[in-house]
């Protein structure tokens, strides 16, 4: 609510008392999520990648495709004894977080970057149900690419 409202430096205060609070060991989709939201918060590109990156290997460390405790077939993200959130949940993060990561390349003039993580956000997609927030970010993978690709005629 802080960073919606334009209060950035507090918002970045804040996430980072949580970021300390939940530490190296705490809960991945936690993490993955507050690393999201603190990409967010950052004034500099470079920051913003850095958190965007934490962000992406939280979900990508702690990814299991069944839990010694899950029913067959059910799948969840389990990390240590604390919470086990379902898999698809962890999963409808990743194209978002491949799209943040493509913008934040392009930010910082690097469209070969920034290409390689819309290819695995495209990828990533396809894990999503149809609907407004897969069709969502489709829309947006497709802007970055055209903002991208526009860029680079204009320095060809």
């Amino acid at each position: 609510m802080l960073h919606r409202a334009g209060d950035r430096e507090e918002a970045r205060n804040r996430l980072t008392a949580l970021w300390h609070e939940i530490g190296p060991q705490g809960d991945a989709f936690h993490r993955c999520a507050l690393a999201h939201y603190m990409a967010d918060t950052q004034d500099d590109p470079r920051d913003e990648l850095d958190w965007d990156l934490r962000a992406l290997e939280a979900a990508e460390g702690f990814v299991t495709e069944r839990p010694d405790n899950a029913a067959p077939g059910a799948s969840s993200v389990a990390d240590g004894p604390g919470p086990r959130h379902p898999l698809v949940a962890l999963r409808a993060f990743f194209p978002s977080l491949h799209l943040n990561i493509a913008a934040d390349y392009a930010a910082l003039d690097r469209p070969a970057d920034a290409h390689a993580q819309l290819r695995r956000a495209r990828a990533s997609i396809n894990a999503l149900a149809d609907g407004e927030y897969r069709q969502g970010l489709r829309d947006a993978i497709d802007r970055l690419q055209l903002r991208i690709d526009g860029a680079a005629g204009r320095t060809a």
